[in-house]
Formats: C-alpha cells, structure tokens, sequence
C-alpha cells in the first residue's frame, strides 16, 4: 500500500468512475484499475462494487476512505514543513550572542523574525564567549555570534561572517570630558568609573602598550559586567566611561584620547566545522551580516 495508491482510491470514490478518476489523474484507465486492484489486494478487501459502468463504494470501502484522507492530508502537511524548514521559514534556531554582539543583534534580529518569519522559532543565548562555545560543542546551539578575538582557533570549529567594528571610550553628551574638537589625555579618563567587559589578553596588551600600565584593565576598569547594553545604559545616566563598539551606543560621544584609541572588535559567526546546519540558520547568517554591517 503507497500513499500513490490511497491518492488514487481518493480521487476515483470522489469522480465515481474510472474514466473520470483516469482523466484527472493523467492515467490509463488500465493503469488507474492496476493501482487499485494492488491496493485492495494488500487491504485484503474489495473497495469498490463494479455495477456496469458505474462504480460504488463497498462497506469496507467507506470505512477506509475517512482514514485515506487523513493520511494523504498529513504526508502533505509533512511535506510542506519539510520544504518550509528547507527554505528556512520554519523549525528551530538556536544562537548564542557574547556581550559585543549581544547589544547589536537581540533586539533587531527577535523583532525581524516576528515580523517576516513567524514560523521560524528563533532562540537566543546571552553568555560570554566560553560558555557558548561550550554550548555549542554540546550541540546546545546551532551557532554563536562572538568576538573572535576572544576565541581559541580549533579543527572543530569555523567562523564566518566576520566584521570588525571599532570601539572607543565613550560618554553621555554632556560629560565633562565632551569637550568637541579637543583631545583628552588619557590620565583625566582615570578620574572617572571606567566601565568595560571583561577584555581579551590581546585587548589587556593592545591597552597596556598604548597608555602605560595604568590601563591595565584589571586596574582600570572599575564597573565590569559581561552585558555591554547594560554598561551603555550606566554610562547614558552618569559619568561613567564605557570601553565599547560604537555601534553599541550610537547617542554616546566617543572620545578623542591621546595617544588615540583605534581599537577595533572582530566579530564573527561560529558554527561546528562537521555538524549540518539546521535549514533556519542561512537567515540568521543574512541577518547577523546586514546588521553588524549596517
């Protein structure tokens, strides 16, 4: 019994006759009453009664034809979730965003799939970049958008989508040290709460080379959190200086150090290198470059 065959019963207890099931279906007559002789043969049942030229359901064949539509109705829904996960507009997304990313993509990429992929489920993890790597080597998450310059290369694991984005000290409009046009030496940033994430070794060196030991996070950062939407919003309501991408907090005043900053965060998408990519992902991927790019 195939599902061929039950489409084939369907259509001709609905037409009544195999001339008409034959045309619909773009058979032979013959053809059509082969398919339905080897499906009655494997029910162990007549499902038709043949009277002349017309053709009747038997009991057995009532019974049967409830359960053939349902059948058919759900090898059709099968299919077409299966081409809707294969288009990427429905199943599961699971994705890890690190701090830096985190403040960028939430927000724009939950509101994007509710208004263009509804049936898409998209599912967002907030960590630093360890724990989900972690995860996602334990298959916890389908991918995870970090600073790479944080993450230890490995066979097992590829980046893509990268964008580097610069960063800066930044502070509210207003801020005693928003002075335009004016270089601040680095030494007046230390008379205020510098705010950061916890920073890379290379980020500790780039700094520490720059500035003199005094930069040294461990000893100038004085407000750490791993959120960075969280420090941005600290440093929007006081003195506070936060160490940041721009792109985290567009209405803050970056600020003209000197020596200059010129830092830059490397951001990238991080998959594993063998596992298949669950049908959603390539949105994500879309998604994740237009708005680190935007």
């Amino acid at each position: 019994m195939t599902l061929v065959q039950l489409r084939h019963f369907i259509v001709l207890s609905e037409s009544g006759s195999f001339a008409k099931a034959s045309k619909l279906l773009f058979l032979t007559q013959p053809a059509l009453s082969r398919s339905i002789q080897a499906l009655e043969y494997d029910l162990g049942h007549a499902l038709f009664d043949r009277i002349g030229r017309r053709i009747e359901l038997t009991m057995v064949g009532k019974q049967l034809l409830s359960r053939a539509r349902r059948l058919v109705q759900e090898a059709d829904s099968l299919k077409a979730i299966g081409r809707q996960m294969q288009d990427g507009v429905s199943g599961i997304v699971r994705v890890g965003l690190s701090s830096g990313p985190g403040a960028i993509l939430s927000t724009p990429m939950l509101l994007h799939m509710a208004q263009h992929h509804p049936r898409l489920q998209l599912e967002v993890a907030r960590g630093n970049t360890e724990l989900l790597i972690h995860a996602l080597r334990a298959q916890r998450l389908d991918a995870a958008v970090v600073d790479i310059r944080a993450l230890r290369p490995a066979a097992d694991l590829t980046v893509s989508e990268q964008v580097e984005m610069s960063a800066s000290f930044l502070c509210r409009k207003g801020h005693p040290l928003d002075e335009v046009g004016v270089p601040v030496p680095f030494e007046r940033l230390l008379a205020y709460p510098i705010a950061s994430t916890p920073l890379s070794d290379e980020v500790a060196r780039m700094l520490t080379e720059r500035y003199g030991a005094a930069a040294n996070p461990d000893d100038m950062v004085t407000l750490r959190c791993d959120d960075t939407a969280t420090l941005v919003e600290v440093a929007r309501s006081s003195d506070a200086i936060v160490l940041t991408i721009k792109a985290a907090g567009r209405d803050l005043v970056p600020l003209d150090t000197v020596p200059a900053l010129n830092a830059t965060a490397r951001f990238g998408l991080v998959t594993l290198a063998h596992r298949a990519e669950v049908p959603g992902l390539r949105i994500v991927r879309e998604l994740v470059t237009r708005l680190l790019t935007a």
